[in-house]
């Protein structure tokens, strides 16, 4: 596998890594950040975080390797969206050997 497609696979994942995070973080002080909320508000927030969650890491995991599928570096797509997704599951097996460990 060539370094250009380590790097993308990893820079890719770090960054969905590091949305996660933020996710994460607002959704665990969500309370604290935007005090309680009584009516129908708090929960359509939360749909939409999840929409535009969803829009973000797809855009994070698939971009890149739909542009270079669309540019006829179909292999090369293919091996990007499969390397972004293996270190998307090294760093799910990491959280989990720590959760578990510790």
């Amino acid at each position: 596998m060539s370094p250009k497609i380590l790097q993308w696979s990893f820079v890719n994942a770090v960054g969905t890594l590091l949305y996660v995070f933020l996710v994460t973080a607002v959704m665990r002080n969500g309370e604290a950040i935007f005090g309680q909320m009584k009516n129908s508000a708090g929960p359509a927030a939360f749909l939409l975080l999840f929409i535009i969650s969803a829009a973000v890491t797809s855009s994070l995991v698939l971009g890149r390797p739909v542009l270079w599928y669309l540019d006829n570096d179909k292999k090369d797509a293919v091996k990007l969206f499969g390397a972004t997704t293996a270190w998307l599951a090294f760093f799910l097996f990491t959280f989990i050997f720590i959760g578990l460990v510790f």
